[in-house]
């Protein structure tokens, strides 16, 4: 007996172990495994890792998991050994029922480079479960007339279990009028039927009492037992015959509620109560299809009752059994065969198993973004899937290996500058008639790399700056933008100094890192420097580092801080005074001397007019206020004094004008002194006077010049086709100065020029210049109205000369 005990648990201990089997099957590459229910939480199923080939430790680093829609797993995969677990407690029951094999198909996978392996495990049927009935006391009634060999069909045993654990057989208790036979109906179980096997006599017993005990496969088997009490009953000995031998009917899925499935019918030679027939559906029929059928007891019309769906089962097999009124009713048993056709009434099902949200904008062509499979519920055409994605996109879906998996990959490249957000709809859609689809939106961030370099606002960038600006302050700026987004977009600036000639200003300059403001760290002198160039370079701090540079172009304008400067008269000590002699019978109009000044300025700046501020008579003496020459107004008379002294005031014309003054004494004298005198004064002034009649004559020859090449510029516009142009022109009125210095240059597609007073008239004024900074007219493209300013201009100028 104690060896017995032992036995029976080593023997249970053995069934409780974990039984770990490692299958690799070539055809499908995939692991499999079985293992016990009821195990304990934690029981190791086996090395996944190992078995696949992987290495443990890039495991964690690619997120090996298992993919799941189970809030409650029943496994998990250590990432850090890749062993597979049992997370809590299985019953096979509950996950499968009482199917034949229960197995659990797992998806794992990992990331960079994405992987999936699949990982079968088998559930193994322990023997848990003892067989049950739903009756534990079964009341028969047979009438004494039935003969032997009659069958008394009753409800089968229930056992959870499966397999060989399940009913396997039952056993009657002994007696001489009933036997036991069994019927197997496959998933229904093992039908218990009694067999009378002896005519009853109502006389000598009344009743008997069996019992009915349900075996199953364990070792020691589990039984269940139902009391079967027979009461006897008297003369109904004909059972109702139904006219078919085979009732098989097929039925679309989803009919409506009500509809008539198939009538049965049965006869009973009998008469009476004994001969009416009722039906009923027979004992061996599930709860489930009560829920589904309905069969109506006199007519054995069957009905739908419930939603019918194919994907839930394809086939019903009912017995229907039509019974007599008698006293003792008479059974009759018959299979009602009802095959489910299947019509499309489920969408695809789009299921995203793995999916990368962010993608780098140098993905190459053909990037797996996310793992897609679908699946549909029906069967044939009606689950056949075919799965696409919306057009105009730079994706595309492409099919995988395994049925119904599908990979969103990139068929282009990509930009995030011209589209940085993709929403794309995967559609799955299958060949039933209608048609049934199901949309996915999955969002995929385009994220940015360093591909753009920062470019500037303006090209080349031109300036301009007045002259004697306080050192250390803003004087321009330049502007970058980049593309790029974070800090590849994040863009400093430097100034490029190369030490070359051309760029030895640009260490007088320093520029803002962050803002790109460009200050002067010197005051800048129109007459030293007027225009200069320098370089900027715009960087990204992204990786590797883009940059660009710009070329900036500097004008110097000019500002009123030079006073004039007396070139004549000017004494031997340097002071501006000047003596000059005048015979006493000079004639009216008579130049007595020429008051010479220079401004180092531009413009109105440099633009001189000359007064006389003090003069001892004023009836003498006229100063022309644009050539500073002296002359006499009159005749000099006996009662002029002998010597006379003239102040003159030279100023130009700036905002704040700067002045100068020179003093000429004019000394009257006889004619013979006079004369000696001029041949002294001759002899002195003759180099002056010959380099001042030079310099005329270059000018007169250019002013003649520039007038016959206007000349020949209109007859050339005039043959040329007009083009309409308009702009504001200086008026030359009141003009008044000396000749002053002029400057061209000339930025991007305009030419400028920095003048004095004797400006052009089809010149136009650039706001912000001071009036100095004129701007040129385009030769290419002139006007009616221009040309003959042109052509003004020129003879203006020659009278003037």
């Amino acid at each position: 007996m104690e060896q017995r005990r032992c036995g029976r648990r080593a023997r249970g201990y053995f069934l409780g172990c974990v039984v770990v089997v490692l299958l690799w099957s070539v055809a499908s590459a995939q692991i499999q495994y079985s293992i016990s229910e009821e195990v304990k939480e934690g029981t190791v199923v086996g090395n996944v890792a190992k078995d696949l080939g992987l290495d443990k430790s890039t495991l964690k680093d690619r997120k090996y998991r298992i993919v799941s829609n189970n809030e409650d797993p029943l496994f998990r995969v250590n990432q850090n050994d890749g062993i597979l677990y049992v997370s809590r407690k299985i019953d096979r029951e509950e996950v499968c029922a009482q199917a034949s094999t229960c197995s659990i198909n797992l998806k794992t996978v990992l990331e960079s480079p994405l992987e999936v392996h699949y990982v079968k495990v088998e559930i193994l049927d322990i023997n848990d479960h003892s067989p049950t009935f739903l009756e534990q006391e079964k009341r028969l009634e047979i009438s004494e007339s039935v003969l032997p060999g009659a069958r008394f069909q009753l409800k089968p045993s229930r056992d959870l279990d499966s397999g060989h654990f399940s009913v396997q057989h039952y056993k009657l208790s002994q007696n001489e009028h009933f036997r036991l036979e069994v019927r197997d109906k496959g998933e229904d179980g093992k039908i218990p039927i009694i067999v009378l096997q002896k005519s009853l006599d109502r006389e000598a017993s009344g009743s008997h009492s069996l019992l009915l005990t349900a075996l199953d496969g364990g070792k020691p088997p589990k039984t269940g037992e139902m009391n079967i009490l027979v009461k006897v009953l008297d003369i109904n000995d004909n059972p109702p015959i139904f006219s078919k031998d085979v009732y098989s009917v097929s039925l679309p899925e989803n009919v409506q509620i009500g509809t008539t499935v198939t009538k049965v019918n049965a006869r009973d030679i009998d008469e009476g109560q004994n001969g009416e027939v009722f039906y009923s559906f027979g004992n061996s029929v599930s709860h489930k299809l009560f829920q589904l059928f309905d069969i109506n007891s006199s007519t054995g019309e069957i009905t739908v009752k419930g939603l019918i769906d194919y994907e839930q089962k394809d086939k019903y097999e009912i017995e229907i059994e039509a019974s007599d009124k008698g006293l003792a009713p008479l059974t009759t048993e018959k299979s009602v065969i009802i095959k489910i056709v299947d019509v499309n009434d489920n969408a695809p099902e789009i299921e995203v198993t793995s999916f990368s949200s962010s993608i780098p904008e140098d993905s190459r062509p053909g990037t797996t973004v996310a793992l897609i499979s679908v699946n549909d519920l029906d069967s044939g055409l009606n689950g056949k899937v075919i799965c696409s994605i919306n057009e105009d996109v730079t994706f595309s879906l492409t099919p995988s290996l395994q049925e119904k998996m599908y990979s969103l990959v990139t068929k282009s490249p990509l930009d995030r500058e011209k589209q940085s957000h993709y929403d794309l709809t995967i559609t799955a859609k299958d060949a039933g008639q209608p048609p049934l689809s199901s949309e996915k939106t999955i969002s995929v961030v385009v994220s940015d790399v360093n591909d753009n370099s920062p470019e500037f606002s303006l090209s080349p960038y031109t300036f301009y700056v007045t002259e004697a600006n306080e050192p250390g302050t803003s004087v321009f700026s330049v502007k970058a933008f980049d593309r790029d987004e974070n800090d590849n977009a994040l863009i400093s600036y430097h100034i490029l100094r190369d030490g070359g000639e051309e760029n030895k200003m640009a260490s007088f300059l320093n520029i803002n890192s962050e803002t790109g403001d460009i200050l002067a760290l010197k005051s800048f002198d129109f007459e030293t420097v007027k225009t200069f160039q320098f370089h900027v370079v715009a960087s990204d701090s992204g990786s590797p580092q883009l940059s660009s540079n710009v070329t900036v172009n500097v004008f110097i304008l000019d500002q009123n801080d030079n006073a004039p400067v007396i070139l004549y008269p000017l004494s031997s000590n340097g002071s501006a005074e000047g003596v000059e002699e005048i015979p006493r019978n000079a004639n009216a109009g008579q130049v007595v001397t020429k008051v010479r000044a220079y401004d180092a300025d531009i413009g109105y700046n440099g633009w001189l007019l000359f007064s006389l501020q003090e003069v001892t008579e004023h009836s003498l003496f006229a100063l022309d206020r644009y050539t500073g020459q002296i002359r006499t107004l009159r005749l000099f008379t006996e009662t002029d004094e002998a010597e006379h002294k003239l102040l003159i005031l030279v100023k130009d014309n700036g905002n704040v004008s700067l002045s100068a003054t020179a003093t000429v004494i004019v000394k009257v004298v006889e004619p013979k002194e006079a004369f000696a005198a001029s041949d002294v004064k001759s002899a002195t002034n003759h180099d002056e006077e010959s380099n001042v009649t030079f310099y005329l004559m270059i000018t007169l020859a250019s002013v003649s010049a520039l007038f016959i090449i206007s000349i020949i510029v209109l007859i050339a516009m005039q043959c040329s086709k007009s083009t309409d142009y308009t702009s504001k022109y200086l008026q030359e009125t009141n003009y008044d100065g000396t000749l002053c210095h002029s400057i061209q240059y000339r930025s991007g597609d305009k030419r400028y020029m920095l003048v004095g007073p004797r400006m052009s008239i089809g010149s136009t004024i650039v706001p912000g210049s001071h009036a100095n900074t004129l701007v040129l007219p385009d030769r290419r493209r002139p006007s009616t109205e221009v040309r003959h300013k042109h052509v003004a201009r020129a003879m203006s100028s020659a009278q003037k000369l």
